[in-house]
């Protein structure tokens, strides 16, 4: 074998301008390292499934708090893992809203999912409003295995109803159905994270003059009532201060009555803390009500994707002891 040359090659001098001459052609190296700089942009822009990624997906809300943002929007993202094969979809599904900003929400918490499992086929749908919709995505998972996570607080219609309803009209894909996400301290922990954020002092544990109102959406259904109560309950015993359930909307105290109540109490500290998945009507009221800056809506906070996750997993362990047959996971 020979020895490669150690002589460097002779490069043409540019031709005079004027000159006619053509302009010599870059060299391999040259070529690769612009080719793989173009590959590498027009990649950045395609998501998981192999649809073009949204661009409003490449800088985070600004209704979003700095914990939210994966990583800032100037640093390049890494290549996107394999899928894990015969692993089943997340099929994250949001209730949808007309705020631009929940739709950016719900894909900042989607994005944190794919980080924290990579090779996870994650997916969105919304029951209304927000495409895609609910069945357009289990369309575009045709023969294939997908878990129904809902990005809902409780055990109202859309968890008893429209998603089961959505599944079984989808045959070509074979579901499961997880719980709601509350209660669960995760979201306890979701919850004091966004309290602290918006002024709540750990020093006000046991204060005779501080309290919350947790502001929830509201739901006609008693076992979403119950979820919500039991949610106040656990926020209340990490607070150390009462933590009062009201509503938006279907059910009683509203937020302003439950203001007014902590006042007549002698509990004028109080602090509303925003029982939203997503910022939207309902989470705009509640927060004009509140006497101090209202906490943010639970979001992509961290451990709201843990908690998807043990959703996620939950349902795929339930079925596996059900011998595959598809159900709604426990709380």
């Amino acid at each position: 074998m020979t020895e490669p040359s150690t002589q460097q090659p002779r490069q043409s001098p540019p031709p005079p301008a004027g000159s006619g001459g053509t302009v010599p052609l870059d060299s391999t190296a040259q070529l690769l390292t612009r080719i793989t700089a173009q590959l590498g942009t027009q990649l950045s822009l395609v998501s998981r499934n192999g649809t073009r990624r949204p661009m409003h997906r490449t800088r985070p809300s600004e209704a979003l708090r700095p914990s939210d943002t994966l990583r800032p929007s100037a640093a390049p993202r890494p290549p996107d893992a394999p899928r894990s094969p015969g692993t089943p979809t997340l099929l994250v599904v949001a209730h949808g809203s007309r705020d631009p900003q929940a739709l950016r929400t719900v894909l900042a918490l989607l994005d944190r999912l794919r980080d924290l499992r990579p090779g996870l086929d994650v997916r969105l749908g919304h029951i209304e409003l927000n495409r895609p919709l609910l069945p357009e995505t289990l369309d575009g998972l045709r023969g294939a295995d997908a878990v129904l996570v809902p990005l809902l607080l409780g055990r109202g219609h859309h968890v008893k109803h429209d998603l089961p309803a959505a599944a079984a009209a989808a045959p070509a894909v074979r579901t499961r159905v997880a719980a709601p996400l509350g209660p669960h301290p995760l979201l306890v922990e979701a919850l004091y994270g966004r309290l602290v954020e918006a002024g709540w002092d750990p020093a006000d544990q046991g204060s005779r003059s501080a309290a919350v109102v947790l502001a929830a959406a509201g739901s006609r259904d008693p076992d979403s009532a119950q979820d919500t109560r039991r949610t106040a309950r656990m926020l209340a015993e990490r607070l150390g201060v009462p933590v009062v359930p009201a509503y938006a909307s279907a059910a009683t105290p509203t937020v302003p009555a439950a203001l007014r109540a902590l006042a007549a109490r002698g509990r004028h500290r109080t602090f509303v803390a925003s029982y939203f998945t997503a910022p939207g009507r309902f989470a705009s009221a509640a927060a004009g009500a509140a006497p101090r800056t209202a906490a943010l809506p639970l979001g992509a906070h961290p451990a709201m994707a843990r908690l998807l996750l043990h959703r996620y997993d939950q349902a795929l362990s339930a079925t596996a002891r059900s011998g595959g047959v598809s159900l709604l996971a426990s709380a």
